[in-house]
């Protein structure tokens, strides 16, 4: 291994760790879910490996075309800007709807009374507590959530861009060749997923750890919160 190649890969290695660690937005959807609906630890892991591959793809895609197709680093910054915004509304607009639909089932599970008039006036009427799950509860919905959630993730963590791996680590590395250009973005690509794997675990540990109960019927909509607010984050405030 040459200086420069080992250069790079302490660089690809350090970046990874620092741009997965200082974005919340790699981390928090799959804490926030895994504790709303109660995923497994293989499901988390799982789904979190899956939207970093995705996240990881689209960049390396885009960086292999600019290198083999010289493309100039500029437009390919300009492109990731794009995507980088894009992947932020995404994300906003994923959040919100997941925040309104969490609120929505908060009121579906709550007791409430009904007033029930009778025909027969000797029976007059009665009051029952119900919630409007139960009978009223449609199966496909709840069903259909389980199944899209994970792909909505990963679709958003495909179009969010890795800033940092075009112009600091692909480029610099294809001028020594085709080899070293595959190491350094190997090495970006495993420590940015084992960084989002560890801080998703832990944070899931933390999560399970508190006392929670209290506020879990809430959990949907403090999920769908959270996730907007790190859109948001990334597109107002730039983390």
């Amino acid at each position: 291994m040459t200086e420069e190649l080992r250069a790079l890969v302490w660089t690809a290695a350090s970046i990874g760790f620092l741009h997965t660690l200082l974005g919340p937005d790699h981390y928090l959807p799959f804490i926030m879910m895994s504790w709303a609906r109660k995923w497994s630890a293989a499901k988390t892991g799982l789904i979190t490996i899956l939207c970093a591959l995705g996240h990881i793809a689209g960049s390396v895609l885009l960086g292999l075309l600019g290198v083999f197709l010289g493309w100039a680093v500029k437009g390919l910054e300009g492109t990731e800007a794009i995507r980088g915004g894009l992947a932020a509304w995404l994300l906003i607009a994923f959040g919100l709807a997941y925040l309104i639909w969490g609120i929505r089932l908060v009121y579906r599970r709550h007791p409430h009374q009904h007033r029930h008039p009778h025909l027969s006036e000797a029976s007059g009427s009665h009051q029952h507590l119900h919630t409007h799950l139960g009978e009223h509860t449609h199966v496909h919905d709840t069903e259909t959530g389980k199944t899209v959630t994970p792909w909505v993730l990963f679709l958003i963590f495909v179009f969010g861009p890795c800033e940092p791996l075009i112009p600091i680590l692909m480029y610099p590395a294809a001028k020594s060749g085709v080899g070293d250009l595959l190491v350094v973005t190997a090495v970006f690509g495993a420590v940015t997923t084992a960084t989002m794997l560890g801080a998703v675990f832990l944070g899931k540990a933390g999560v399970d750890f508190l006392p929670l109960k209290k506020i879990q019927r809430y959990s949907h909509a403090l999920a769908g919160g959270t996730i907007m607010l790190c859109g948001i984050a990334i597109q107002f405030l730039g983390l």
